[in-house]
């Protein structure tokens, strides 16, 4: 392995630092500076903290992840053997992130990547009323809800769908717009947007119903303007079995009973 420049990744819980013993008296792995592939212990999570770990840094590298954690969708089967013939054969899916960009109530900006989701939340039992503007035009005035997301495809089976947002084939090319519990307009379901769309959200009556915007795992609260788009300069390589990639997965989730 550290010759072919694979390295090993893994989370603190006791089933991936267990797997990571095993490895380890099986195969010798570079250095995680020094590797080209890496290897990545744990649940989805973890994956998800790794990709945005690499995005931190402007330094991507292909991840081949094993399922050390609960559902494991970014993941792949735990098998001690073989591994080197898995990441060769593996076959390489490409993500790329959304960017939200974060205007908060005090005047304060930030900028966060989201590989999954960028998702609204009322922090208050007072509903949320969100305007929702795509590509500098007013789509939707006055949203009344619990929450609003936009999802990318890979992202699709997750907080998107648990919210009754539509499943985004990997090759879509498409962003899924979500309400979360609409209340006004009732009836209104989401949106499918193409992956070029920019979509803002304004938050009304900010200082009294107050919002916090949530990418993935980081959020920022209280906030009065967020604007999102997909970032494609800074995409992301997962590696799967080929018998079980993720667009296959994704695909296979719109037969899930």
């Amino acid at each position: 392995m550290r010759s072919l420049g694979i390295g090993l990744l893994s989370s603190h819980t006791e089933a991936a630092t267990a797997a990571e013993t095993l490895l380890r008296e099986r195969y010798e792995f570079a250095s995680t500076d020094d590797a080209e592939v890496l290897v990545a212990l744990g649940g989805d999570g973890f994956m998800l903290s790794t990709l945005h770990g690499m995005l931190e840094t402007d330094v991507q590298k292909p991840v081949f992840g094993m399922n050390r954690g609960t559902v494991g969708f970014l993941m792949n089967d735990w098998r001690i053997d073989c591994l080197q013939e898995r990441i060769a054969a593996a076959k390489a899916i490409r993500v790329a992130p959304l960017e939200m960009r974060v205007t908060t109530v005090a005047g304060h900006t930030s900028v966060h990547a989201a590989i999954n989701e960028v998702s609204l939340l009322r922090e208050t039992r007072q509903t949320a009323k969100i305007e929702i503007s795509v590509n500098g035009r007013v789509a939707l005035p006055e949203l009344a809800c619990d929450g609003v997301l936009v999802a990318t495809p890979a992202g699709s089976t997750a907080y998107n769908l648990s919210a009754r947002g539509p499943i985004l084939p990997l090759q879509a090319k498409m962003l899924a717009l979500t309400p979360i519990s609409p209340f006004r307009p009732r009836r209104w379901s989401g949106a499918i947007l193409p992956d070029d769309t920019a979509v803002c959200f304004r938050i009304l009556e900010a200082a009294n119903r107050p919002v916090s915007a949530v990418a993935d795992q980081i959020e920022v609260r209280e906030v009065a303007r967020v604007e999102v788009r997909l970032d494609r300069e800074r995409s992301l390589t997962l590696l799967f079995d080929p018998e079980h990639a993720l667009d296959e997965r994704i695909a296979m989730e719109q037969f899930a009973t």
